[in-house]
């Protein structure tokens, strides 16, 4: 990730860091995501994020150019109970090479679909 330099008068935008003060890796889970159709929905690519034993139903959603916004989403507003994102990490054969991240599986996938692809 490249860092954010002063020009001009204009002061350079915050980069975004973890509590711990690590630098999330943002880029790598992008191009994850891009090599699974199933993140796919909608206009935002969908994962889970496992950490201190909780799960979280996450999007990127484009903001132009090169620019991507990372989300936590309220999977309850999307019928998508919490042993459902428990059940897609515990049977994810170790798609992405990031730990901690996951792909949708294919029933949240079905449900998010059916919510945010249809007219």
């Amino acid at each position: 990730m490249s860092t954010a330099q002063k020009t001009g008068c204009v002061e350079p935008l915050p980069r975004y860091i973890r509590p711990d003060a690590s630098i999330p890796e943002y880029e790598e889970i992008l191009a994850q995501l891009q090599e699974y159709h199933r993140s796919l929905i909608g206009s935002s690519h969908y994962y889970i994020r496992a950490e201190n034993d909780r799960t979280y139903l996450c999007r990127i959603l484009p903001g132009g150019g090169k620019i991507y916004f990372h989300a936590i989403v309220d999977h309850e507003k999307y019928g998508i109970a919490e042993d459902e994102l428990e059940e897609a990490v515990r049977l994810d054969k170790g798609s992405f090479s990031t730990p901690g991240y996951y792909p949708v599986s294919p029933h949240i996938e079905t449900k998010l679909r059916v919510i945010l692809d249809s007219p």
